[in-house]
């Protein structure tokens, strides 16, 4: 299963609700909470997700790149969230985090920068419902697609194989029409997307697109 996910990181503030209601074929809505330490910008908080829910009945994907993310979860659940991808650099016990968010009804994800290894992590899949890599240092949009992390989503994919899981693999950063078909070949099933999808004068077309190079890549 392909899973498109536009970011709106990359949409127009003034017209946040406009352009959600852009991509009604999206598989699911990203949206990227920063909290100014965790990484070095600020983006959005519980009020605009609670907004954004309220202007579309589409699947919030919350990336949380915020220090105690833990603290949090109850907030942006209630905000509206439907999965809460916490990132393991920021937690002490990332399978207790995994269970908090399952006790409060939503679906638990991992996030992993570029530089962080994926090997700790492989025998606890079962206790996620997504694995985000990051394809760029998390905190701006806009960067370059960094190829050297697909061999976490190969391992990644090998583990959940192995083990029959249901996890999926998501990528975060650089996606585009250029780069979404290595990173299909590589394993991943959802793939964010901001400017590719925002930036085009399209955006649902934009969406089809990149699900069509896919799961062209991906044999489906």
């Amino acid at each position: 299963m392909i899973y498109i996910a536009p970011s709106i990181l990359a949409a127009d503030y003034a017209a946040l609700g406009d352009d959600v209601r852009k991509v009604p074929n999206a598989d699911l809505i990203h949206v990227d909470i920063m909290d100014g330490h965790f990484v070095p910008n600020l983006s959005f908080g519980p009020d605009v997700t609670k907004a954004v829910n309220g202007v579309t009945d589409q699947f919030l994907d919350m990336h949380l790149m915020i220090e105690e993310p833990e603290r949090w979860f109850e907030t942006y659940v209630n905000a509206g969230g439907d999965r809460l991808v916490f990132h393991v650099e920021a937690v002490e016990d990332h399978v207790a985090a995994a269970k908090q968010c399952r006790d409060l009804g939503v679906q638990s994800g991992f996030a992993i920068k570029p530089k962080t290894p994926i090997e700790p992590y492989l025998d606890d899949l079962e206790h996620f419902d997504q694995v985000m890599v990051m394809s760029v240092e998390p905190g701006f949009g806009g960067q370059k697609f960094m190829p050297e992390v697909l061999g976490k989503v190969m391992a990644l994919r090998d583990r959940i194989r192995e083990e029959g899981l249901d996890t999926i693999i998501g990528i975060d950063g650089g996606i585009a029409n250029s780069t979404i078909a290595q990173a299909a070949e590589a394993g991943v099933d959802a793939f964010v997307a901001g400017s590719a999808v925002f930036g085009a004068d399209d955006p649902a077309a934009a969406v089809e697109r990149l699900r069509e190079l896919a799961k062209e890549a991906a044999g489906d």
